[in-house]
């Protein structure tokens, strides 16, 4: 999309951030992420004016491993290509910093959003400890 601002690590406001995940994640916000992005190699946020319209995070291990957490775009800009230049500009950002990244995502994400952005299907397992 045209007009659209990307940053890396660019400093945040947090409340901003709280309201695109609850307006892009239907009310639901994630308390005390400035804790989550003290922890982050780095996020890549996309800006279309001064609005905050798409995020995610690059979550790491502090070694070699990436994990791809909470890729956001705001609904009145989404199936725009936001979230595929979000990921995107993540692989690149960690390229030459690890060994891999990792990302969970339903059948229709992967399809969609990340395979296109190079990720490739791999075995993983989950347990629930919730």
């Amino acid at each position: 999309m045209a007009n659209v601002i990307y940053t890396v690590r660019a400093e945040l406001d947090l409340d901003e951030l709280q309201c695109l995940f609850s307006q892009a994640w239907g009310g639901r916000d994630k308390p005390h992420y400035d804790r989550v992005l003290d922890r982050a190699f780095g996020w890549v946020a996309a800006r279309h004016g001064d609005r905050l319209v798409g995020f995610v995070n690059m979550a790491w291990d502090g070694g070699v491993h990436f994990f791809l957490l909470d890729t956001t775009v705001h609904p009145e800009y989404q199936r725009r290509g936001i979230g595929l230049e979000l990921v995107r500009r993540s692989i690149e950002a960690c390229q030459g910093a690890g060994a891999w990244m990792h990302v969970d995502a339903d059948e229709e994400l992967m399809q969609r959003l990340y395979l296109p952005a190079g990720f490739e299907r791999s075995a993983a397992g989950t347990v629930n400890v919730g």
